[in-house]
């Protein structure tokens, strides 16, 4: 599937202007594999994404029905899944939009848990029409997977995981947003992605955590890792990471700074969220930052900054929140969105000082 690239357009289920459309979010932020053409959401309907998710006009339209996008753009080459649903599954609300897509011989790619080739109604059309499925989200071959053999200590590159407090808070971008800046500034760096939203967007190394066997995760990571050091060579390795060390849903975290033998982490929060992510009816909360990055240590990596997702906090409050999570962390406490990624660049550039550094 590394071939695919192209036009495509986002099936985003009404969900693009919530937390829950983030695959679509990111492509429509920036993907080198497809070109996005436009969005499908009936409550977004009229607008343009670009302006829904980063204020910037970007000529993708947002429309009510695959038939309009059409009208406006053309038949697209690729439609995506491009938002995440309770269970994984495809909502029924859903199956016109599909049926159309796939009549007018147009692939679909699905990053959603449940496989769309294995339904019935699906599948009578693909075989009519040559339209293929791709669901992303399928484990690989047994005979493709890897387990941990200690091959990462032969990775000479600086590993920095992007680790996060919870799911949802924008870890993949910051990584990204990293990455490309780190690229400007004559620091040859490379990402690792670890979901279905990385790999759609043209990240040429990484695998897709939550589709991949529990014993085969330590050794699929650090493939990855070690296969764009040989490849790229790269100074900097950034690791996506997903969820969070105690997010009782999803706990994770842990392989990657043990099997990644990660170099330092940066630490992405949301400084309003109390509750995890789709558990808010549960009796837990997000643990307090300092108690995390102390965690983090324990595992064995040092947290180097604190970036934080702004979505939904008043402007005025962002001075009040840097000095106080800078206080009782002691660490620089960043807003990518508001703030570019210069102090990060700065950071790791003081961490490639030989001297401070030690594979």
């Amino acid at each position: 599937m590394q071939d695919l690239t192209g036009t495509a357009c986002i099936i985003s289920g009404d969900l693009l202007e919530t937390v829950n459309a983030k695959t679509a979010h990111g492509l429509v932020r920036d993907s080198s594999r497809f070109k996005i053409t436009g969005v499908i959401d009936t409550k977004a309907a009229g607008k343009d994404a670009g302006e829904i998710i980063n204020g910037i006009h970007s000529d993708i339209p947002v429309t009510a029905t695959f038939s309009e996008l059409k009208k406006l753009k053309g038949i697209p080459e690729f439609a995506i899944i491009g938002m995440a649903t309770k269970g994984g599954f495809l909502p029924e609300s859903l199956y016109p939009t599909i049926k159309e897509v796939l009549n007018d011989g147009i692939d679909l790619i699905n990053g959603l848990h449940q496989p769309l080739s294995d339904i019935p109604e699906f599948k009578e059309i693909t075989d009519r029409t040559g339209a293929h499925i791709y669901d992303i989200r399928k484990s690989k071959p047994f005979k493709e997977l890897h387990f941990w053999k200690g091959k990462i200590d032969e990775v000479k590159a600086l590993k920095i995981g992007v680790l996060g407090t919870d799911c949802g808070l924008g870890k993949r971008t910051t990584a990204k947003f990293l990455m490309n800046a780190l690229n400007e500034a004559g620091i040859k760096a490379a990402m690792i992605f670890t979901g279905q939203t990385g790999w759609l967007q043209g990240i040429k190394h990484g695998f897709i955590f939550d589709a991949t066997p529990n014993d085969f995760i330590p050794g699929e990571l650090e493939h990855a890792i070690y296969t764009c050091w040989e490849e790229l060579k790269p100074d900097v390795i950034l690791i996506e990471g997903q969820a969070s060390l105690r997010n009782p849903g999803g706990p994770c975290g842990t392989e990657f700074i043990i099997s990644g033998k990660l170099d330092g982490v940066i630490l992405q929060h949301h400084p309003l969220r109390t509750k995890f992510l789709h558990l808010e009816y549960y009796p837990a909360t997000i643990p307090d930052v300092a108690d995390e990055i102390h965690l983090i240590g324990l595992f064995g990596a040092p947290t180097w900054a604190l970036t934080l997702n702004t979505s939904g906090v008043d402007r005025d409050l962002l001075p009040v929140i840097r000095k106080s999570l800078g206080t009782s962390t002691g660490l620089p406490v960043i807003y990518p969105i508001e703030d570019g990624m210069d102090e990060l660049v700065k950071i790791v550039k003081e961490k490639l000082i030989p001297s401070a550094h030690e594979n």
